[in-house]
Order: C-alpha cells, then structure tokens, then sequence
C-alpha cells in the first residue's frame, strides 16, 4: 500500500482509512490493533456495537491512536451490509484497504434474508460489502482487498447452489463452513480477474487453526477435535497483516496465502467455471 515506514520499520498507514469486519475480538482484533500501531484510521465492522466499541477502547489504550471507530455490520443481513457501506461512502474518504476478516464457524442456522448461516455470512455478506464499496476503493489505489478464508476449503466437496438457500444441515456445520471458505477463495479469484488492469489487487490466505471466538459454538464432543493444536490471534493475524501491507505481494493478485507465503489453493479453489458461476448466483440473490 505504502513504501513509506514507520519507526518501526514497518509499512506506514499513517492517515489511510482502513475497514475490517469482525474486529472486535480475535484474529480480526490482533489484526486491527497492529494496523492502528502503524497509524491507520480504523473502522471495525461489528454486529455487536457494545462489544465492537470495547474493542475499539482497547485497541485505543494499546496503541495511542485515537483513530479507531465502530461500523455497525451484520453480514447476516443484506441490509445491514448496506446500510454499513453507505455509512463509509458518506466519509467522503478513500479507502485503500478492506479486509474481509469477520465469519461464523461451527453453527447451525439461516440468515436473515434465507441463505445458510455459513454461506450467507461468510460469503454473500462479503461479497455484499466488497461491490457496494469497490467504486471507492478503485478511486484510493494502488488498493488492497483481503479476505479471510481457511485452509478447510481443501475439504469442500463442491457448492450444492440447492443447499445454500436452506437452513445448515449438518450437526456441527463444518461441511458448511468448509464450502463457504472455499467461495471465499473463488470470490477473491474472479474478483482478481475482473479488476485485472486497475490499480486495485485482491489476496485471500488461510490464518493458520487459530483460538478464535469462531469455534465457540460448536458441539463439546466435537469441539476438541476441531480447535486443538491452536495458533496465538497474534499469530493468526501475521498472514491477514503480510497480504494488507507488505510491498513483496504489491504486484500479485486473485492469489491464496498460507503462513506469509503464497500457496496452491484446491483444484476446485481454482476452477473458473465454478467461481463464473458463484459469481453470477451471488449477484442475483444479493440484487437489490
């Protein structure tokens, strides 16, 4: 984003107006407090503003900017999601990075406007907020967009467009959440190519098994399995952190990173028939 440096030698954001979703606690916390030590100017996406404005405190107290603001965002509802994005179109600011960080694991439900919990929250939401803004964000380049994903998409057997539209199925949801990770990285692909040419490059990256609130809701039998060998949040924020602001990927795009270093996501990741037809889906059902 940035080749200038701060005292501590890494990449300034002094002054530049940053957005990432489901900042209030873990990974997007760590993440959102390194970016506020570098000087940026924080919006962080929360559904719970009570909860988003403590962070927001904290992560004041821990860096000594006083630049960090709360963005009610519930990306389980399309109207939230737009409602949050004219809220930042109306700053009148550019905005040089969005990182899609925020994401439900582990649950079982729909959302508020029919879509399963997973694919409607961690995708469409996404998806959603990324469009509504992408005008913006091509006005403040070079520009990043980063987006979270998992390396659980590896997992995914396919997208069943029938099953998306119903309320999860599975016990634990984890075949949910594998699918709408594995949109994650077909979004940020097609999105790569349809942005190819302008000043605008997009990175999505596994974080590594991280002790996230993400995990909390999941079933006790099954729980254990799912969250042992956990990283730090700190440490789960370093890959989110290279993508948003180190110069080595400046020039890369529509590509998948695993522990700083750029890795072949699944054949199914990288299939552009399946991402074309995501796309064309996605865009008719967040319509509106």
């Amino acid at each position: 984003m940035t080749n200038e440096r701060d005292g501590a030698g890494r990449a300034s954001l002094a002054g530049r107006l940053c957005l990432i979703t489901g900042a209030n606690t873990g990974i997007g916390k760590a993440t959102a407090v390194e970016l506020a030590r570098r000087g940026a100017e924080l919006l962080i996406g929360c559904r719970n503003v009570k909860k988003g404005e403590e962070a927001a405190r904290d992560i004041q107290a821990k860096t000594n900017n006083s630049s960090v603001s709360v963005l009610p965002l519930d990306l389980g509802s399309l109207a939230s999601v737009r409602a949050a994005a004219k809220s930042v179109l109306e700053r009148d600011q550019p905005l040089p990075l969005l990182i899609n960080n925020a994401g439900v694991a582990g649950q079982r439900g729909i959302t508020k406007d029919g879509f399963e919990l997973h694919f409607g929250t961690n995708h469409l939401g996404h998806m959603l907020l990324t469009e509504l803004l992408l005008d913006r964000i091509g006005q403040s380049g070079p520009s990043r967009i980063v987006t979270v994903s998992s390396k659980s998409h590896y997992d995914a057997k396919g997208i069943d467009f029938e099953a998306v539209r119903r309320p999860t199925k599975t016990l634990a949801g984890i075949r949910e959440y594998e699918v709408s990770k594995l949109c994650n990285i077909l979004f940020s692909a097609e999105l790569a190519r349809r942005l190819d040419g302008t000043s605008v490059t997009t990175y999505v990256l596994h974080p590594g098994v991280v002790a996230s609130d993400a995990w909390r809701r999941i079933p006790w039998p099954i729980r254990p399995f799912v969250t042992r060998n956990l990283l730090s949040n700190e440490d789960g924020a370093k890959t989110t952190l290279y993508c948003a602001t180190s110069p080595e990927v400046a020039k890369e795009t529509g590509c998948y990173y695993d522990e700083c270093r750029k890795k072949e996501p699944s054949s199914l990741a990288r299939d552009e028939t399946l991402a074309r037809e995501l796309w064309k889906r996605s865009e008719e059902w967040i319509a509106g």
